[in-house]
């Protein structure tokens, strides 16, 4: 069973940054595809990018690409999200979220999840 933990969430205006962090423990960390997600009110989870367990692949969702980079430390058991010139749009709930499966940003493919971190942008 593993247990995840997100921090770093904020309010920043537009065109500001911030770095959100997932801490896991309770399982083998660096078997684990991770992945933050993030749910706007009303509506559905969205895959927003993906690391995946060792060799450093990476996919992004095209709404945040060339804006957010995923990266993680296995040593330390956490996962980062960089997030750059955000935008009021990128306003959501983060989540990171862990699988040992199957890569990919579909939130179906994840087994456990954290609590979420709020972003909020303002214009």
């Amino acid at each position: 069973q593993v247990q995840l933990v997100e921090s770093g969430g904020g309010s920043v205006q537009a065109g500001g940054s911030l770095r959100l962090s997932c801490v896991a423990s309770g399982g083998t960390y660096s078997r684990y595809y991770m992945a933050w997600f993030r749910q706007r009110p009303g509506q559905e989870r969205e895959g927003v990018a993906v690391i995946s367990n060792r060799d450093g692949v990476r996919t992004y969702s095209e709404s945040v690409k060339g804006r957010f980079t995923i990266s993680r430390d296995n040593p330390k058991n956490t996962l980062y999200l960089q997030m750059n010139d955000l935008k009021p749009e990128d306003t959501a709930m983060y989540y990171c979220a862990a699988n040992a499966v199957v890569y990919g940003l579909q939130s179906s493919y994840y087994d456990y999840w954290g609590q979420g971190t709020q972003v909020t942008v303002s214009s």
